[in-house]
């Protein structure tokens, strides 16, 4: 055994520790953070062991079927939720939890409280489970004002307040990605030591990129300004090379090859859902903070996606993000559309 090479591998930058040292750098803080962050990071260790056996469901029963021990089986989306909301609860930290699970928010008991509200999609593309694409879990955090009992209204707040987001990718590697306001930083679960490791620091996204992501099955309902953009990124006038198009159907995905190699991810409005898609809360609002703060934009065709102030916890958004150049081409073209 390599014993000097070993050594090595206890210098690394594990999550806990970069936290730990971004919380030294405000000596005002209590470690509140670092301790909600530790559970996110555990309810992400725990759903990615859960996601590595989905195959294996089949032989210990399918979601919803019942188990020799007579226990019913969970569907993972259901299983992620209950992960999470747990963990959440337990660190003590939070007071409102928003999941695209529930219907309602949760309130904290009085006793469990803490000052942060956390919204998430627990399994992001979960209906691509049976064919092994990569799917996600998808956070924010926002703090609430000192003093009062929690409201629904310190939870819908624009997305420029969020305080941190982040998503933790299900694929070939476990990758978490997070920003805390000062850059983007990526890391991979090593399952040797059941840590994850720094191994992406400071993400910068590529101020021009090659490929467009849209599903384009849609085309026939797309609005003047993004079937023109789509137009432009096969048929480009001006001479330069096409973009190549990519497209999983999963957000967490999508997005992650968006962030590390540039270009632009597109879900808009359209004549079947012209209030877009993806929810703003916890899916748009994230990954909107992390294309800002790694130098990307992020544009609802109307505006910038983090000055929205969503009404209900679940509302919808049109979203356009990526690289910063491209997602200007795209508000050019919104903007030569408005009415004079």
């Amino acid at each position: 055994m390599d014993h000097a090479a070993e050594a090595h591998r206890t210098d690394l930058m594990t999550i806990t520790r970069y936290v730990l040292n971004e919380q030294s750098k405000h000596p005002e803080s209590r470690g509140d953070f670092t301790i909600l962050l530790n559970h996110i990071v555990l309810g992400c260790k725990f759903v990615c062991s859960a996601v590595n056996k989905a195959g294996l469901a089949k032989l210990i029963g399918l979601a919803g079927e019942t188990n020799v021990q007579g226990e019913e089986q969970k569907k993972l989306d259901v299983l992620s939720n209950e992960v999470f909301i747990k963990a959440l609860v337990s660190s003590g930290r939070t007071c409102i939890l928003v999941s695209e699970e529930d219907e309602e928010a949760t309130f904290v008991e009085p006793s469990k409280r803490g000052r942060y509200c956390v919204v998430f999609d627990p399994l992001d593309g979960s209906s691509n489970i049976d064919c092994g694409v990569s799917i996600g879990t998808i956070f924010g955090i926002y703090m609430i004002k000192e003093g009062g009992e929690p409201k629904l209204e310190d939870v819908l707040q624009p997305g420029k307040n969020m305080l941190a987001a982040g998503y933790c990718m299900y694929g070939s590697s476990c990758t978490l990605v997070l920003s805390t306001g000062a850059g983007v930083n990526g890391f991979t679960l090593d399952p040797s030591l059941g840590e994850f490791i720094l191994t992406h620091p400071d993400i910068k996204i590529p101020k021009k990129g090659k490929i467009y992501s849209v599903n384009e099955g849609n085309a026939k309902n797309w609005d003047g300004p993004t079937a023109k953009y789509v137009e432009k990124c096969k048929f480009p006038k001006d001479g330069s090379p096409a973009k190549s198009l990519r497209y999983i159907g999963s957000m967490v995905a999508d997005v992650h090859r968006t962030l590390l190699y540039g270009g632009i991810f597109l879900y808009p409005a359209d004549k079947k859902s012209p209030n877009g898609k993806l929810r703003v809360l916890y899916e748009v609002f994230p990954m909107s903070f992390l294309m800002e703060q790694a130098g990307g934009q992020a544009f609802t065709g109307k505006q910038r996606a983090l000055d929205l102030v969503p009404k209900k916890i679940h509302e919808r958004s049109p979203i356009f993000l990526g690289s910063y150049d491209d997602v200007e081409e795209i508000k050019a073209l919104y903007a030569a559309e408005e009415p004079k």
